[in-house]
């Protein structure tokens, strides 16, 4: 089996790993049979099925599973819980040794390789300070290839301002496309209703934007 990397701990480690070891994946608010939003963007840059794909704060989501079933092979996924990569590499079976799975903190995280897709669907929105955004952001323009691409969903305006007991930064369009400019040229946004297990809607912004 594929093996685990890990970077240093956090101590919200514990925090994402004990949800992951008590609540059952489709009981996850944030939980999708099928993440269609994630893959219309991805499928819409037109990438070649060996290009590099990092799916920040990926947990035991399915985009992984969808994106082995399309072809895709350069793909890692990168979470604050191994609890959680250890539920999708379990779920995976032996389609998980095609992929490269990372336990860290993405304020954490250190590249040692560049990617043509930086994929992150409701993990950026858990950083509050502008130091950590700035760190954020950093990382992702030392990652991204140039002319790369990168896609963020967060909760937006009408969305919530807590997820699993954490409070959360909401974003516009306008307010998100702000943070990223300087490096990221935003090519479109969308807003959408996610509709949770619990039957409860979140108001999401997904914008995809291009390395410049």
């Amino acid at each position: 089996m594929n093996k685990i990397k890990t970077y240093k701990m956090n101590p919200q480690k514990n925090h994402w790993d004990k949800i992951y070891s008590t609540v059952l994946s489709n009981e996850s608010s944030w939980w999708q049979d099928n993440p269609v939003t994630s893959l219309k963007f991805i499928n819409s840059f037109n990438l070649s099925k060996s290009s590099a794909i990092i799916d920040i704060g990926g947990g035991d989501s399915k985009l992984v599973d969808k994106l082995l079933e399309e072809g895709f092979d350069n793909i890692t996924v990168l979470d604050i819980s191994e609890q959680a990569l250890i539920k999708a590499k379990h779920r995976l079976g032996k389609n998980s040794d095609k992929v490269k799975w990372i336990v860290s903190d993405i304020l954490d995280f250190v590249p040692d390789v560049n990617y043509d897709l930086w994929h992150d669907r409701a993990a950026f929105h858990f950083l509050l300070s502008e130091n950590q955004i700035k760190k954020y952001i950093d990382n992702a323009k030392l990652s991204v290839n140039q002319n790369g691409f990168l896609t963020i969903g967060t909760f937006s305006e009408n969305g919530p301002d807590k997820c699993s007991g954490l409070i959360v930064k909401q974003y516009s369009e306008q307010t998100l496309s702000n943070k990223l400019n300087n490096g990221f040229k935003k090519i479109r946004c969308i807003t959408e209703d996610h509709y949770t297990p619990f039957g409860t809607y979140q108001n999401f912004l997904f914008c995809s934007f291009k390395r410049s």
